[in-house]
């Protein structure tokens, strides 16, 4: 997606800016019924949020939040619903800078979360996904996504993170994936003016292409309300086979089976952090990874086999 650049965002007022690394880790008398541990470190957790006894980054990131909250809610989805499959974990980084490149599809964008928990569960690393300005502009979403530990998609905060060593996603698609139609599903979309490479090469770190299948088939996309998007002023209004006929109940995702496949890293060391200044090697880095994604697609596609078994 387009990178534009924008103002550093506050942390959030009340709690205490500290290194990512130094979220605190609540122990448990070892003797104690499991149940009793979780009840008790339920409580805790609630005595910290309500004293305002937590921790967050610069960018507004909850670690305890994250762990306690948002991913394991977004685990049922996961493991029972999606029940999502991984291949190529080993060439994800276990610690440093990296920039996972992935497809965007699904009319929701729920692969950005699927993907969060992965990287957190499996990999034990906190995935900094980069979202669009419209993500920020929504009052829940865009707090809880800074919560998720997630930031606008600019170079600035792109940067800042890669600089911590971070692990970093990107969806260069943008809206013009997860919005298109289910007739051209697993077809990627242009990796807009490359942007992520340019932040990649500035920063030195590995580009780590990654396949996500498994969206494109849980709210598939039939047509396009158009001028009741630019009334609402969002980029599309779909009508998938459940929406809005059902009403909410047209909101629940259809159960696809997911896989998400991480690719070989593509290391960057020959060009330097002047290449990102020369237009060519932009494009056709941008395309070397558009074309890595799109076979990837093409072949978990095939080890996935039906859609929703």
């Amino acid at each position: 997606m387009n990178a534009q650049l924008h103002d550093e965002q506050p942390a959030e007022r009340g709690a205490r800016v500290i290194p990512l690394n130094a979220a605190r880790q609540d122990e448990e008398p070892a003797e104690r019924h499991p149940l009793e541990r979780r009840a008790a470190a339920g409580l805790a957790f609630l005595r910290r949020r309500l004293a305002g006894e937590y921790e967050v980054d610069e960018f507004g990131f909850d670690p305890e939040l994250n762990r306690n909250v948002l991913l394991p809610a977004a685990r049922v989805l996961y493991e029972r619903w999606f029940r999502v499959e991984l291949a190529g974990t080993e060439h994800v980084p276990q610690k440093g800078g990296a920039l996972i490149v992935a497809n965007h599809s699904g009319t929701v964008p729920l692969d950005g979360i699927m993907l969060s928990v992965a990287v957190h569960d499996h990999l034990e690393r906190d995935l900094r996904l980069l979202g669009a300005d419209l993500i920020y502009q929504v009052p829940v979403l865009g707090h809880l996504s800074r919560k998720a530990g997630h930031t606008l998609a600019s170079p600035a905060d792109a940067a800042r993170l890669l600089a911590k060593d971070e692990l970093v996603g990107v969806f260069p698609e943008g809206f013009k994936g997860v919005g298109k139609p289910f007739s051209e599903r697993y077809q990627l979309q242009r990796f807009g003016r490359g942007g992520f490479v340019e932040t990649a090469l500035r920063a030195n770190v590995p580009i780590i292409p990654c396949a996500i299948v498994g969206a494109e088939e849980i709210y598939p996309k039939i047509a396009d309300l158009r001028p009741l998007a630019r009334l609402l002023g969002v980029p599309y209004f779909p009508v998938t086979p459940t929406f809005p006929w059902l009403g909410p109940a047209g909101l629940l995702p259809l159960p696809s089976k997911w896989m998400i496949a991480f690719g070989e890293p593509m290391p960057l060391d020959d060009y330097g952090p002047e290449a990102a200044d020369d237009p060519m090697t932009v494009f056709n880095l941008t395309d070397h990874v558009r074309e890595t994604v799109q076979q990837m697609l093409y072949d978990t596609l095939l080890r996935r086999g039906p859609a929703f078994f």
